[in-house]
C-alpha cells in the first residue's frame, strides 16, 4: 500500500519541487536585473559613454542582458531585460526586465 502511494506522490512532488526552482531563478534573475538597472542609470547619469553603460548592466545583470538607454531633459531612464531558462535544458523561457531612473548629475553631459 506504501508503494502505490509513494509512486502516485513522487511525481507530484518532483513538480512541486521543479516549479519551486523556477520560482527562485526567475526571481533571482529579476533581482539581479534591478541591480543592473541601477548600476547602468548611475553610470549614465555621471556621464559615462554608452558602452561602459552597457558593460556596467552587463556585469549587475543575469547572461545575456539587453540594456536600452533614454535620456529625456535632466533625467536618464535605463531598461534592462534579459530572457532565461528558469529548468535550465528546457525550452520554457521567461523574459525578466528592471528599470532605473537616475537625474543628471550637474557637469554631467547635458548639466
Amino acid at each position: 500500500m506504501v508503494t502505490a502511494e509513494t509512486a502516485v506522490v513522487l511525481p507530484v512532488l518532483l513538480l512541486v519541487l521543479a516549479g519551486a526552482v523556477a520560482a527562485i531563478t526567475v526571481v533571482g534573475a529579476q533581482l539581479r536585473c534591478v541591480d543592473a538597472a541601477r548600476e547602468a542609470a548611475r553610470a549614465a547619469a555621471r556621464g559615462e559613454e554608452p558602452a561602459a553603460v552597457t558593460a556596467w548592466a552587463g556585469r549587475a545583470g543575469p547572461p545575456g542582458v539587453r540594456t536600452e538607454v533614454a535620456t529625456t531633459g535632466d533625467e536618464v531612464l535605463v531598461t534592462v531585460s534579459a530572457e532565461i531558462a528558469p529548468l535550465g535544458p528546457l525550452p520554457w523561457r521567461v523574459t525578466v526586465s528592471a528599470r532605473a531612473v537616475a537625474g543628471q548629475e550637474p557637469g554631467g553631459p547635458s548639466g
